[in-house]
């Protein structure tokens, strides 16, 4: 039986956690189940990514769309895991999801922009391009690690869970929001 993890003292500690979970050294188990520490970490997504976004927008509707993402994920995870049998752990994979995430949402997001500030047409477009594939990876290897500590699943199988809640999401946004047509 797995004991409680500390609860940590400061904000300073949780982003210290956060990256640590980010960078594959920690995982989920490692947060309190705590639902003021969820809250707080949605607030603190949707915080960092409306202030990131409203500086370099990375498209015209973003704030609908960010906010129909976090809750598309959000509600992805606890399915998943109430689906699972794993409902006790809905509060600490949520948290780790949306923690490591709030501090990748800055790189991704100027990522985004500058891929369509510089379009196809500048010599950065390759390197942009690259950075942004790098970014991605690291975001469904982070997340693949946090599903995997979460389920206790193979890495694989918590990949490709991943990469179908990135899908899947993806879609809804194509469907809510369709790219307006290129004359």
């Amino acid at each position: 039986m797995r004991r409680p993890a500390p609860v940590p003292k400061d904000m300073q500690e949780f982003v210290r956690l956060f990256t640590q979970i980010a960078l594959l050294r920690r995982g989920p188990q490692d947060l309190p189940a705590s639902l003021l520490l969820l809250v707080l970490t949605l607030a603190g997504y949707l915080g960092v990514n409306a202030l990131v976004s409203a500086l370099l927008p990375p498209v015209s509707a973003w704030p609908l769309q960010l906010l129909v993402d976090t809750l598309f994920t959000f509600a992805w995870y606890v399915a998943l895991l109430q689906l699972v049998g794993r409902p006790e752990r809905i509060l600490q994979t949520s948290t780790a999801m949306f923690g490591f995430q709030t501090l990748l949402s800055p790189p991704l997001i100027a990522s985004e922009w500058l891929m369509r500030r510089f379009g196809e047409q500048s010599s950065w477009s390759l390197p942009i391009a690259v950075a942004g594939l790098l970014l991605v990876v690291w975001l469904v290897v982070a997340s693949g690690h946090v599903v995997r500590s979460a389920l206790e699943w193979s890495g694989t199988a918590s990949i490709a869970i991943v990469i179908a809640q990135i899908f899947s999401g993806q879609l809804l946004l194509f469907a809510l929001f369709p790219a307006p047509a290129r004359p």
